[in-house]
C-alpha cells in the first residue's frame, strides 16, 4: 500500500531541493484534455535536473509515496492524472527543456524530456535537419511524454514511431539510480535493451529525463494531394500503387471519411471545401524528396494510373504552400470538430492493413443497431492506425447515449482483437485502458510485464494505476 505525502517528507524535500522546484497548485496539473478524469496531487514538483529527479524518487521510494510523471499533459488516456489512492507527488518536467546538443553530421539531437516537439523541430531546422515526429499538440507536448507513450503521429509510415526515433535515454529509476544511457549509437548489443523497455512504459518504470534523437535530412520538395476513392479497400490499392512508384518517399497516407468533412461544417470550423459535393472517402497523401527528384511528377503519375484503374475518381494536387496547408488543415481539424460535437465513444485502434476494409464493413452495422449514431473513421491508413469514433445524431446530446458507450467499445475492441489488431495504437493505455489490457492481453506477456514492474519498482510508486493495476499486498 502507498502512503500519502506527509509533512516530514515535504520537509525532507525542501531541505534537499531548490525552492523553485516547488510549484503552486494549479488546475491544469490535475486535468486531462477530455475532462473525464479529475486528478489529485499531494505535492507538485518541477525539478531542473536528473539529479534532482533522483533525489525525489529516492525519497518517495523510501516513504512509499506514489509519483506521477507529468509532461505536457496532452495524453488522452488519463496517464498523467492520479484518480485513486493517496494523493501522490506530481513530478513535472516543465523546467527541463534544454536542447543539450545537436550533431548534424551524425543526424542526432540530444534534448531534455521537457522540451516541446516544436522546440526540437526548430533546433533541427536551424541545422537544416528534420525531426519527423509530429502531431497536433506539438507546441505543448513534451518529448519525454511522447517517448513514455511511444507516440506516433502523421509520419509513422516513413519514419516510424517515437521508439524508432530514439537512440539513447537518460532516465531515473524508481530507487533513484540515474541511468546514463544517452548513447548516439545505431548499434549497441550489450545486454537487455533498457531504452526500449522504458519507451512505452508510460512512467511506470522510471522517469525519462533526456533523449538522443534521430534526425533526417530536410526534404527539398514536397507534393500533397487529396484524392477521392470509392472505398477503403480501394484506398489500400492506391497505397500499394503509391509505394510501388514513390517508394519510401511516401511520408503520409491519411484516410478521411466524408463524415469528417461534414463535421467541420457542423462544428463551425472555417475551411475551404475541397469538392462541390463531399465524397464518402478520401485519401490525403504526401511525397517528400531530396534534391534532384520531383515529388509533383510522382504524384501525377500515381494519380493518372489510379484514375485509369478506377482507384480514384477525383482529386486535388496542391500547387503551392498555402494550398498544401489548406489540405492538411482538413485532416488536422477533424479532432477539433470531434471535440465540439462530442463523442459517445472514441477508439484508437490498429489493424493489419488487409483487415481494415472488413473491420469497417462489420463494425458499422453492429454499432448502428445500438441506436441512431454516427461514425467518424479516419486516421493513418498507411500504418494501419484508425481513429474510430461514435457520435450522436445531429443536434443530439452525447449524454443521452452514455448507456451504449461501453457496448460500442466492446463491439469495436472485440472485433479488432478477432482480426489480430490492437485496441491501443498510439495513445497508450494510461488508466483508461487497464481493464482492456487484462481482457485482451496475452497471459504470458502480462505475467512478464508484472514481473518487470515488481523488479524495477518493488514499492509500486511509479505512476500507480497506469498500465497495470497495483499489486495487492
Amino acid at each position: 500500500m502507498l502512503n500519502p505525502v506527509t509533512d516530514s517528507l515535504i520537509a525532507e524535500l525542501r531541505a534537499a531541493l531548490p525552492a523553485a522546484t516547488f510549484r503552486p497548485d494549479a488546475p491544469h496539473y490535475l486535468e486531462e484534455p477530455r475532462g473525464l478524469y479529475p486528478g489529485q496531487a499531494g505535492l507538485i514538483l518541477a525539478p531542473a535536473s536528473a539529479e534532482y529527479v533522483s533525489t525525489i524518487l529516492r525519497a518517495a521510494s523510501a516513504a512509499r509515496v506514489g509519483v506521477v510523471p507529468y509532461g505536457g499533459g496532452t495524453g488522452l488516456v488519463a496517464g498523467q492524472v492520479a484518480t485513486e489512492g493517496p494523493a501522490p507527488i506530481l513530478l513535472s518536467l516543465e523546467r527541463m527543456t534544454e536542447v543539450r546538443a545537436v550533431h548534424p553530421s551524425e543526424n542526432v539531437l540530444v534534448a531534455e524530456a521537457g522540451a516541446t516537439l516544436a522546440r526540437i523541430h526548430k533546433a533541427a531546422e536551424d541545422h537544416d535537419r528534420l525531426f519527423p515526429l509530429s502531431y497536433g499538440s506539438q507546441d505543448t507536448a513534451r518529448i519525454g511524454g511522447g517517448l513514455a507513450v511511444n507516440s506516433g503521429g502523421l509520419n509513422v509510415l516513413r519514419y516510424g514511431t517515437a521508439r524508432d526515433l530514439c537512440l539513447g535515454l537518460e532516465a531515473v529509476l524508481p530507487d533513484g539510480q540515474i541511468w546514463h544511457g544517452l548513447r548516439r549509437l545505431r548499434k549497441d548489443n550489450t545486454g537487455y535493451d533498457l531504452r526500449n523497455l522504458l519507451i512505452g512504459s508510460e512512467g511506470t518504470l522510471g522517469v525519462i529525463t533526456a533523449a538522443a534523437l534521430r534526425l533526417y535530412p530536410r526534404p527539398a520538395a514536397r507534393a500533397t494531394a487529396l484524392m477521392v476513392v470509392p472505398d477503403p479497400k480501394t484506398a489500400l490499392a492506391l497505397l500499394a500503387r503509391a509505394g510501388q512508384i514513390a517508394g519510401e518517399t511516401v511520408s503520409a497516407f491519411e484516410l478521411i471519411s466524408g463524415t469528417g468533412l461534414h463535421f467541420l461544417n457542423e462544428a463551425g470550423l472555417d475551411h475551404r471545401p475541397p469538392f462541390d459535393t463531399i465524397p464518402d472517402w478520401m485519401v490525403l497523401t504526401e511525397i517528400a524528396t531530396g534534391q534532384g527528384a520531383d515529388p509533383a511528377a510522382l504524384i501525377e503519375v500515381i494519380f493518372a494510373g489510379a484514375l485509369e484503374a478506377g482507384e480514384v475518381t477525383d482529386g486535388i494536387v496542391a500547387g503551392s504552400g498555402p494550398q498544401r496547408d489548406a489540405l492538411w488543415y482538413l485532416r488536422e481539424a477533424i479532432p477539433a470538430a470531434n471535440r465540439r460535437i462530442g463523442a459517445i465513444a472514441s477508439h484508437d485502434i490498429s489493424l493489419p492493413l488487409s483487415e481494415i476494409p472488413g473491420f469497417l464493413d462489420r463494425a458499422a452495422p453492429a454499432l448502428y443497431a445500438l441506436g441512431p449514431v454516427r461514425i467518424n473513421a479516419f486516421g493513418h491508413l498507411g500504418d494501419g492506425n484508425l481513429h474510430y469514433n461514435l457520435f450522436p445524431p445531429p443536434g443530439g446530446d452525447r449524454a443521452a447515449f452514455s448507456d451504449i458507450a461501453p457496448k460500442a467499445t466492446r463491439i469495436v475492441h472485440d472485433l479488432v482483437h478477432d482480426l489480430g489488431g490492437s485496441f491501443s495504437a498510439e495513445h497508450g493505455l494510461g488508466r483508461l485502458k487497464v481493464g482492456e489490457l487484462e481482457r485482451y492481453g496475452d497471459p504470458a506477456r502480462l505475467s512478464a510485464m508484472r514481473a518487470i514492474k515488481a523488479a524495477l519498482d518493488p514499492n509500486g510508486i511509479m505512476n500507480p494505476g497506469a498500465v497495470l493495476r497495483p499489486a495487492k499486498v
